[in-house]
């Protein structure tokens, strides 16, 4: 019997499928993103995935993410390895579907192979006898530095593009050397420090050059760390998220006149209000209650008051936002991130309860888009929930202003009654830091501002709902 495999045809009883694997592609998470950063693989090739489970986890200049599956089937192939950055819709990875894994046949090939198969069978084995056996005209040829490594055990190693590319251009084979960077990853100082090292080493020659190689391997990588850092400790790369909070951090330490003033506040009104209500109210709509949006309220409120507080410079003109967008800074494992709630003016109590721990649970679990993170004209930080007194906040640029909500601690405060009568009392205090922009807005404005915050808090009169 004489069958061969053409496309779409039977093998030997077996129908074959030209069905394609399909392609997992790097996502463009928003208009102005270019490219991302694969952070971590959820799944490793030969894992069964279901379409819309997570896979792979991105790290862009906007937000942080989990990619879900574009089909289901089995991954058969990460193309991008982790901490690898590449351009948006480049393939990273492929998954073979169901119908694919089913069209592969199991069984062995037939006994009888096909005479043409046979012939390039003994074509192969001859060239290999030929390479295999030396010429006797041909002598050993002297030792020389390893070559460079082959291209897939290049893409074995841990290692961007740019380390690879400088270890095809000095002939340096990537296994000789010990990755300082994140799970072994070789970076860039990795490399360029172990060819330092070959070439102030005294030149050699035949077998004495193999060895001065192999030494420089060997020292190379106990000495590594030391050469990176002068003191004892881990040498971790920045994650691309910390990359850019510091970048953007010193962008607006050096745009804006930072000023701040801070505002003690008796909270003890909405303490008392919340241990009354919250219990009701998480029973009635589904959703805990917290203090943020009683901050967040009564910033609103003065906000409608002072919209110089929510606007913003551009060039030598002021913008005065229509909308009230604010920024709520939330604390991640990993970092810092800054979603929006939009038109927040617009909303109920209720309605901003649910919109800030929404935007908090998308955020932890890396569900946030872009457009989750953009716009933003006032925003409100709370480091009060870790303890800390108060704070003195960098502005979120472009906006102007920044509110930091301290800790929330009992302390003896004089208190006036009605009659003008003083005395001492134990009260729910919290400290309030407003950090504005001192090239537009005034210190007398801010204070203003903040004066308006507190009285709000502290006559609180609206419904929770």
């Amino acid at each position: 019997m004489n069958c061969l495999r053409p496309a779409r045809a039977s093998y030997c009883g077996l129908v074959w499928k030209e069905i394609m694997p399909t392609d997992i592609i790097m996502p463009q998470m928003g208009e102005s993103i270019v490219e991302g950063t694969i952070t971590k693989w959820l799944k490793k090739p030969g894992d069964k995935v279901q379409r819309d489970e997570p896979l792979f986890e991105i790290s862009t200049d906007k937000v942080d993410a989990e990619i879900p599956a574009p089909a289901s089937g089995v991954l058969r192939e990460i193309k991008v390895s982790e901490g690898t950055t590449v351009g948006v819709n480049t393939v990273v990875g492929t998954i073979a579907t169901d119908g694919e894994a089913s069209a592969t046949p199991t069984k062995a090939a037939p006994a009888a192979a096909p005479a043409a198969a046979k012939r390039e069978e003994k074509k192969e084995d001859k060239k290999a006898d030929q390479v295999g056996r030396p010429s006797p005209s041909s002598t050993p040829a002297p030792a020389t530095p390893q070559p460079a490594a082959p291209r897939d055990e290049e893409e074995e190693t841990r290692s961007s593009p740019l380390v690879r590319k400088i270890a095809r251009e000095h002939n340096v084979s990537l296994s000789q050397i010990s990755g300082t960077g994140l799970g072994g990853r070789i970076t860039k100082q990795d490399i360029t420090s172990f060819i330092e090292r070959l070439s102030s080493a005294p030149a050699t020659s035949g077998s004495a050059a193999a060895n001065s190689t192999a030494s420089a391997s060997a020292e190379a990588r106990p000495a590594a760390p030391s050469a990176l850092a002068p003191y004892p400790g881990d040498l971790v790369p920045m994650t691309n998220m910390r990359k850019i909070i510091a970048q953007r951090m010193i962008e607006s330490r050096r745009t804006s006149a930072h000023v701040h003033c801070m505002y003690e506040v008796d909270f003890s009104r909405i303490v008392s209000l919340r241990n009354k209500q919250k219990a009701g109210f998480e029973q009635r709509h589904g959703v805990r209650l917290t203090f943020m949006p009683f901050f967040v309220r009564a910033a609103i409120i003065a906000l409608q008051q002072w919209p110089i507080i929510n606007a913003s410079l551009e060039g030598d003109n002021v913008h005065y936002h229509r909308n009230i967008n604010l920024g709520i800074a939330v604390a991640l494992d990993w970092g810092l991130i800054v979603p929006v709630l939009k038109n927040a003016g617009d909303l109920n109590f209720l309605g901003l309860q649910r919109g800030i721990t929404d935007l908090g649970e998308r955020a932890r679990n890396k569900k946030l888009k872009p457009e989750d993170v953009e716009g933003s004209t006032f925003t409100v930080t709370n480091p009060g929930q870790f303890g800390a007194v108060f704070g003195l906040p960098i502005i979120n640029q472009p906006n102007s202003a920044i509110m930091g909500v301290g800790g929330i601690t009992k302390q003896p405060l004089v208190v006036t009654d009605k009659e003008g009568n003083d005395s001492i009392a134990i009260r729910s205090v919290v400290h309030l830091t407003l950090g504005y922009d001192h090239r537009l807005i005034d210190g007398a404005v801010a204070d203003q501002f903040m004066a308006l915050v507190k009285k709000t808090l502290e006559s609180w009169s609206e419904e929770v709902g």
